[in-house]
């Protein structure tokens, strides 16, 4: 792929540090990164992306000048992005090491001989959101194709390519970053949040008559600490039942507080030294916990009084994340988790190559099947003109008799079967034997990129915003991986 063509900063060169082997490891991963991203062509196709982007906001063709600057943002934003993710650090914290870490200015393209103008956290947000999720899905297909395809060892240096002999399936959740929804905390969660917006808009001058909001907090706190030993009492279920029926009038008088205020800010918020975002920015908070309030009240009220159980479906898990789903596991210490299902797929090596993540509850893992062996053969063209047949591995929940039928058409069927006749012929085959001992690793894999690259559980609020975190996730992830493989030695060092 032809780079793009843009004026080159005068970068000063990387001060040799020695005595500190973390370090020197670093460095090299991060150069050999910085290789991989050029070479690949994911930093051309990203700013020809983003210069497309610009140029269809403007309507018109970019100058010189605008597409030197937009070349130039589209650099630092994915490289900023790149490095979050492989440091997992927040947006606060990345600003402060790349403003003060000539590595990590130099792999973001910020060290210049001029100054250094460091992008502060909310910068770091917008890169990391602005881009959407199948533009990073898109960089990430390209980056596996190039590592994967016959050039690799020409253009991106590899002593080998991706093997696409195998591939290994698992599921997992993404945990969103709630507590465990109890039914009278999510009234706890209502009533501060309004409190707080409340607290905000008299602070910004407009006031009506109301008991003192820290009063209400000191209320429903107080109430939730009682409500917590009420397990310890043998009458905890009747104290239980009292103090919900407390909560619920507190909540509805914060509620009622909460709405006032929220008609005052709405009418009179250009009387304020408030922004019109600003103002929008506390109306939608305040409108999201009124118009949920209510029910979360119900749901608490059929739980504990009426001792009714609610089904999954019906459930408020969290006023903030509408799109968290309960994803019963079965596993020891997650025996029930909260969030979002993620499918991963990798190879041999390791690098994922395919993955989804459900905003609906997502089906089982024996329906993932035909999707995946429709996007690896899309990812990968040439698959079945290499030599061998390529296997599909998975444990028992992708097996079904529908998918050992498609599976037999192109792969090598290396999916556990549910009947315990059916595998021990299948644990008479040397190779499934093989795969399977390798599709132990897959746990790992799964580990590793929840817990270093998303983040065990996903800082990010709402689905899209979890969804680019993962996407994001899994390009650095590979960047990382592929960054660790032999490379063919050049002449001059060999020399």
């Amino acid at each position: 792929m032809a780079q793009a063509r843009y004026q080159q900063p005068l970068i000063p060169a990387l001060t040799r540090v020695t005595g500190n082997a973390d370090f020197t490891r670093q460095m090299n991963e991060l150069t050999r990164i910085d290789e991989l991203l050029v070479k690949s062509g994911v930093e051309d196709t990203f700013i020809r992306w983003k210069m497309e982007e610009v140029q269809g906001k403007n309507g018109k063709a970019l100058s010189g000048e605008v597409a030197q600057q937009v070349t130039e943002y589209a650099i630092r934003a994915l490289r900023c992005c790149v490095l979050k993710m492989l440091t997992l650090v927040s947006h606060r914290v990345m600003a402060r090491l790349i403003a003060g870490m000539p590595l990590y200015q130099w792999f973001c393209r910020l060290d210049r001989v001029d100054g250094i103008k460091a992008p502060a956290k909310s910068t770091l947000q917008r890169y990391e959101q602005d881009v959407p999720e199948e533009v990073i899905r898109g960089l990430n297909e390209l980056l596996v194709k190039g590592a994967a395809g016959k050039d690799a060892r020409g253009t991106l240096r590899l002593k080998n390519r991706l093997d696409v002999d195998a591939f290994y399936a698992d599921t997992t959740c993404v945990e969103a970053n709630i507590h465990f929804p109890v039914d009278w905390v999510l009234m706890r969660d209502g009533v501060r949040t309004l409190v707080k917006s409340i607290q905000v808009i008299r602070k910004h001058g407009l006031r009506k008559r109301m008991p003192e909001p820290k009063g209400l907090m000191k209320e429903i706190n107080r109430l939730c600490i009682a409500m917590t030993h009420t397990a310890r009492r043998p009458d905890g279920k009747r104290c239980r039942k009292k103090i919900l029926r407390q909560m619920k009038q507190v909540a509805k008088i914060v509620k009622e507080h909460g709405e006032r205020y929220r008609d005052a800010l709405e009418a009179g918020w250009r009387k304020t030294d408030l922004t019109e975002n600003e103002a929008q920015q506390i109306l939608s908070r305040i409108d999201g916990v009124v118009e949920q309030l209510p029910e979360a009240m119900r749901q608490a009220h059929e739980r504990i009084i009426g001792e009714r159980p609610v089904a999954n479906a019906d459930k408020i898990l969290s006023l903030y994340e509408p799109d968290v789903r309960v994803i019963v596991r079965g596993k020891a210490g997650a025996e029930v988790e909260f969030g979002n299902t993620l499918m991963i797929c990798e190879q041999r090596q390791g690098v994922v190559v395919d993955y989804q993540l459900y905003r609906e509850q997502a089906p089982s893992d024996s329906k993932l099947t035909p999707g995946i062996t429709e996007r690896v053969e899309r990812l990968f063209p040439d698959l079945h003109e290499r030599e061998g047949m390529p296997a599909l591995v998975a444990d028992r929940g992708f097996h079904s008799q529908r998918n050992v039928t498609i599976l037999s058409r192109s792969f090598f069927n290396g999916v556990a079967s549910k009947a315990p006749d059916e595998y021990r012929d299948q644990q008479k085959d040397p190779r499934f034997v093989k795969e399977q001992t390798r599709r132990s690793q897959t746990e790992g894999r799964i580990s590793i990129v929840k817990r270093q690259f998303i983040g065990d559980p996903a800082r990010n609020k709402g689905f899209e915003s979890r969804a680019k975190r993962v996407a994001w996730a899994i390009l650095a992830h590979n960047l990382w991986v592929i960054a660790r493989l032999e490379k063919v030695k050049s002449r001059r060092k060999a020399a």
